[in-house]
Parts: structure tokens; sequence; C-alpha cells
């Protein structure tokens, strides 16, 4: 979602000082800090071969500590209260959900809680190193149990009692002692057992299984690397400033760059680590998993297989750069991943999904154009609609001087021509989905639909303003314009929908945006690489998109869970703020109008029945995310999964009767036809889109009230100064 980066030169040893001294000392540093030892026989010391850091990467631990205090956007020193503060996030960033360290564990580390900035600061990190080698021997040890526990066999486990399991231990408090431990990791196998066996799998099956994936799991903790402890401490360490700001290790470092370039093919999704599991973070438009339609941001993926291959290779626990490594392949190759969905009720239930592996082609995220017909009190309008699905420029055509590259701009500008050719009223920007890309093609967007003017406004950490300025008095749509946008808009187009509505342009229309209002540059070190946040984005009116995003003048409710994806879901993001407003002009001030529009949109999403679908939707939804535990008794079990499944089956029933087609009579037969539909990426027959239907909708009420509504009036029409809005 970076809007840009850019890759600067290392600090020379001759221009900072503190690295030759690094240099010369950083031998002793690694060990001249004090930190409790673990013995190597008091937790499975001998399946597990401790980790130690490197002088290369105590150099590099000085210079990350220097640029995060003194170029990060974020003003911030390195103190005790920060110390505490990286303690508690790496013990997280380890064992987020504080399933293999118990209080006794965690108080060993109390004595250097409050020490570990100014460890930071010199390049001391054995007090970092020594809590992530524990950690592994924690994890080897609860995972020696499990497997013991799944050998002893399943079928003497109790399922009768009224234990319940808690979904999110995020928050729990951490386990006493190892006795508490074994009892919590009991709990954690009758649940994976129990999503087995209500999923249909022989207690066989479900054995294998397990062992398959407590297995892959041990021998995946005995490979830890040296390399794995810093780079887990310095993100812990790095985190703090805001959730962009990262280190990339040297192997990290190369697949970054990788996909920077769209070398090598994949399925088209951005994942990031999320403790054990590799997270979706979003889908990339055009490519294989955004087509193939069943992968959702903020799935996690458990496992691993190749079309060619009978093993399944079971992920969690394993370094974000290896599993990336799994899902590339050749194209035309078939991935099946195994997640658990965004939405599902507990962990142990996970589905899998097969995408065909490609390249992510340029033409395939390219902008497209369509017409919708209104008939309103015998009135007919043509309602334009343009879908841009990310803000996209060939770079390599441009420096070569092609005089038709392709880029978000140039594409809209002759969709928009053919759109007026053909007659419109007016037209809808449909930017849902769409994650940002480059900054200036969103700038050179937003000079289509105004004469010359300011469009958003960059601020650097040392508060030096620049403001990006369309220059072209001309005007290539001067219509009345709504754009849709919805969570998972985000950067570019944020930066595109808030100058929409701060220049009067046209009404956004939606659910509020993403919220990701800064941008990162890549800095060279020693050892890997820095991604820094450097700047943040404020609108023309001087509201910052950071945190806040946009906000519609027309809300929908959305499926997507805010608490969850958004940058006000993730912590340390950076807040929102403002600036002064630079001069605009305001082309109509919809304050008149607003009231009437929201009430007819409401009229027709309370009679709508898709809309009142949506809303089934994401009432069961809320339910699921609501519920903090689940019952490991399995009769209770059985009748909450039945009742899950009894409602899944309606919504999708509900879904078909809409469109006039026959009802699913099992889940089973709901579940082969999505697996069909996927498979049949080119013959989707699902009707257009009823959020696309209704931005034509609003259309048709503002051309009703008001024939000239948001369109570009003369000039003795405008107002002079800047408003915000």
């Amino acid at each position: 979602m970076s809007i840009a980066k850019r890759i600067m030169t290392s600090y020379s040893e001759r221009q900072h000082p503190v690295r030759r001294l690094c240099m010369a000392v950083s031998a002793c540093l690694i060990l001249a800090f004090p930190v409790p030892a673990v013995s190597a026989t008091e937790s499975s010391g001998a399946e597990y071969q401790p980790v130690s850091p490197t002088i290369d990467q105590a150099r590099a631990n000085i210079l990350i500590a220097r640029q995060l205090q003194f170029t990060h956007f974020r003003s911030m020193g390195i103190n005790d209260e920060l110390s505490g503060d990286v303690f508690d996030a790496y013990l997280n960033y380890l064992d987020g959900q504080h399933i293999y360290l118990s209080q006794q564990d965690v108080d060993k580390f109390s004595a250097v809680r409050e020490s570990l900035g100014s460890a930071l600061k010199t390049g001391q990190l054995q007090p970092g190193f020594d809590i992530y080698n524990l950690v592994q021997r924690r994890v080897i040890e609860r995972l020696n149990f499990a497997i013991g526990v799944v050998e002893a066999g399943i079928d003497k486990l109790d399922f009768q009692s009224d234990e319940q399991i808690l979904l999110d231990r995020s928050e729990a408090d951490w386990e006493p002692d190892t006795e508490a431990l074994n009892d919590l990791w009991t709990k954690r196998i009758k649940n994976a057992v129990l999503a087995q066996r209500l999923n249909g799998s022989s207690d066989e099956e479900i054995r294998e299984s397990l062992l398959r994936r407590y297995e892959g799991q041990l021998k995946r903790t005995r490979q830890a690397r040296s390399e794995d402890a810093f780079q887990a401490y310095m993100n812990a360490f790095a985190g703090m400033w805001d959730p962009h700001t990262s280190y990339f290790s040297p192997r990290t470092s190369e697949n970054f760059n990788i996909n920077m370039s769209l070398s090598l093919e994949g399925i088209g999704a951005v994942l990031q680590s999320d403790n054990e599991y590799t997270k979706v973070v979003r889908l990339v438009p055009g490519g294989p998993a955004a087509k193939q339609g069943q992968l959702k941001p903020a799935d996690r993926i458990v496992s691993v297989s190749q079309e060619d291959e009978d093993e399944t290779v079971n992920v969690i626990g394993w370094r974000l750069d290896e599993v990336v490594g799994l899902i590339r392949g050749p194209q035309g190759s078939v991935v099946t991943l195994e997640v658990v969905s965004s939405d599902a009720a507990d962990e142990s239930i996970t589905r899998t999904i097969a995408i065909k592996r490609d390249e992510v082609k340029l033409e395939e995220q390219s902008a497209s154009s369509e017409v919708i017909e209104l008939d309103r009190n015998n009135e007919a309008f043509r309602i334009g609609v343009i879908n841009i699905p990310t803000f996209y420029a060939d770079f390599k055509a441009m420096m070569a001087n092609d005089p038709n590259y392709k880029s978000t701009t140039r594409d809209v500008r002759n969709l928009i021509n053919d759109l007026k050719a053909d007659g419109i009223d007016g037209i809808v920007m449909d930017l849902r989905n769409n994650g940002g890309g480059a900054l200036h093609e969103a700038n050179d967007l937003v000079g289509l639909f105004i004469e010359e003017g300011p469009t958003v406004q960059i601020r650097s950490s040392g508060n030096d303003i620049k403001v990006l300025e369309d220059e072209d008095p001309s005007v290539t749509y001067d219509g009345p314009l709504v754009v849709l946008v919805n969570r998972m808009s985000a950067s570019a187009s944020e930066i595109f929908a808030g100058a929409v509505q701060d220049y009067g342009r046209g009404l956004v229309v939606g659910s509020q945006t993403f919220g990701k209002g800064t941008v990162q540059a890549v800095r060279s070190l020693n050892h890997g690489q820095l991604k820094i946040t450097q700047s943040k984005f404020y609108r023309v009116s001087g509201g910052s998109t950071q945190h806040k995003g946009i906000i519609p003048d027309i809300e929908i409710p959305s499926r997507v869970d805010k608490t969850r994806i958004g940058e006000d879901a993730l912590d340390h993001a950076l807040p929102w703020d403002q600036i002064e407003s630079v001069p605009y002009r305001r082309y109509f001030d919809f304050s008149s109008v607003i009231d009437e529009l929201r009430t007819r949109h409401d009229g027709r999403f309370a009679d709508h029945p898709e809309f009142r679908l949506l809303q089934k939707e994401i009432d069961f939804l809320k339910r699921q995310r609501e519920q903090t535990a689940v019952s490991l008794n399995f009769d209770k079990r059985e009748q909450h999964q039945n009742q899950l499944e009894e409602d899944r089956l309606s919504i999708a029933n509900a879904r078909r009767e809409i469109r006039g087609k026959k009802p699913f009579d099992t889940l089973q037969q709901l579940d082969d036809w999505q697996d069909q539909q996927a498979a049949d990426i080119g013959n989707n027959d699902e009707d257009l889109d009823f959020i696309v239907m209704e931005g034509g909708n609003i259309m048709a009420d503002m051309l009703e009230l008001d024939r000239k509504m948001a369109s570009i009036l003369p000039p003795q029409n405008f107002t002079s100064q800047a408003k915000s809005y």
C-alpha cells in the first residue's frame, strides 16, 4: 500500500562515526549485558541449538536505532517506558496467543524489562536473543507434549464435560506454570479433534493430520537461525514507531525487491506474518487470487500443497519468506492453500483453496467501464461506471518514451471520452478494494475532474510540506460524479476520494476507508534494509487521511470487520491530525441536498432485498465475532456447528432466491457450487453489483434535484476561498 518507495544508500563509515565505534566494540557489546541464564537441562536443550547475535547484526541494530530516533515521522526517543513496551511487543510477537510461555518464564526476564532500550541503542542484542531462545525451547516442549497426547490416543480424550476454550488468547493472562500450560494444550487438541470430527474426518485421519502439523512445526522450530531472532527482535522494536516500519533481513530484502519488480509468478496476494500464521493483507487487483475469488484479506494460511505432490506442507510457525517461496512456482501450475477464513468461528476450522499461478499482467489491472440504465418516474438515466482496481503506470514504457504507455489517468481519460460519446448523464467511479499505487497517478486523475489546483499535501518528518498540484487547466469531465469506496480503499484511493469531497466535485459513497495515509522509504543497512515511515498525507482542506481515512457522504454498511482490518486496527498507528488548508476552489455545496439524498437512499435500502440480505450477513458475522469461547462438549459443539451451517445455507439460498435460482438442498451442494464458480473464472454469471446500482441511483437522485449538481460551473459561481467539507 505504499505510495512512494525510495531506495537510499547505506550510511558510510566516514559519514557516521557511530558505525566506526560499533565496528571496534561490537564483539564485546554483544555479550556485555547481563541476562538470566537458561540451562540446557531445563527445557529440551538437547533438541534446540541456541542462536547468537553476530557483529553485523549489532552494527545494523545501532543504525536502526539511530534512524528510528532521528528520521522517523514520529519523534520518539528510546527510554525506560519504551523498553517495557518493546519487551511486551517482543513477547507478543513470539507468543501472541500466550500458549508457549508461562508467567514463570516471563518473570525470569523482569530484570531486563526496563533496560532493553539502552541495550538496543548500543547494539547489545543478547537479551533479545535469550528471550528468543527460551521461547523456542518452550515451543518444542509444547509440541512434544501435543504429540504425546495425540499418540496416546485421541479416543482417550473426554468430550462430555462442560469445558470451554478461548478463541482469542491475545489479551489473556499468561498461564502460571507448566501444569496449567499442559491443561491448556489438552484443550487445544480437543478443540482441533472436535472441529475435524464434525467435518466428517475419522479419528485416524485426525491423528495423522495433527501429527503432521505438530511434527512439521517441531522440525521448523529446531531449524531456527540467528537471522530469525534478529528480524523478530528488530520488528518488535521498529513497530513501536508505527506498524508500517519494519526490518528486512537480507533474504527478506531480496524477496521484497523481487515483488517490486513483479518478476516471478505467484497468486497475487500481499502476505505478512501474524504470530504463528501467515496472513493475507490484501489481494493484487487482476491477480490469480483476486480472479479466483475465494481467498480474502485476513485469511490465515495453515498449509501449502503443490499439484504434483501428495504431501501437504504445514506452514504454521514458518518464516514469511519460506511460505512465499512455497506459494511461488511455474506459471500455469496450481498451488492449494489450506486457510483459516477471516470469518471462521474457530481457528481449527479450515478450508482449501486451489489457485492457478500466473503473472499479474498490467492490462488485467486496467480501468474498465460499463453503462447502466435506470428508469426513474418515466425518465431514463444513463450512468457510466468506471472501475479502477489500482493506480498503475507502465514505468518501463514511460522511461522508454513510448507515446502509448499505459497508466490509470490515460486509460480513464479515454474511457470518459467514450462514455461522453455514448451520451451518459453522470459517472460513478468505483474505487472499492483499490489499495493504492502510484501517487502521481492519483494527482493526475484528480486533474481530469477539476481545473488547476492542489490535490494533496505531503508533510515530512522535518515538518516540511510539499503540495502536489494539477497544473493543467483543462477538464476531461465536468459533469456530476459519485465515488464508491470501502474499507479496502486505501492510500492513493483516499487521496482521490478526499480531493473530490473537498472540491465539492462529487459525493463519496460506501464505507469508511482504510486510513493508510503515510509514506515509507526503504533504506539500505550494512545488513538488510529498514522500511521507515518518513511522511504523511493531508487533504487540501488540512485533515490527514491517516487513521481516519475518508468518511463517506452516504454510508453503506460493510461485511468487513473494522476492528481487524484498517489502520485504526493496527497497534501504534500514527494518529489523525490536521494542518493548515491550502487555497482551493469549491465547485458545489451539497449541504442543502445531502439530507434529501440520504433519505432517498435509506428508503430504497429499507425495501431492497439485496440490502436486507447484506444486513443479515453482517449480523451473522457479528454474532460469530462476538463469540469469545467455544464448548469442548461434543453435543453442544455439534449443535453450534449445525446452527452455523444452517445460517450459512440460509443466506446463500436467500441470495439465489433474489436471482431466481433454485436453492441448495445441502451445505455440500453450496460448497461444490462455490468451487465450480472459482474454477470457472471467465464465466461468472452474477448480476451487476447492487452497490454499483445504488451508486447509479444516487446519481439519478442528484440529477433529479439539480441537473447542474457537482458540475463545473462558470468561474463567477466559484467560491474563491478554501473550505473544508
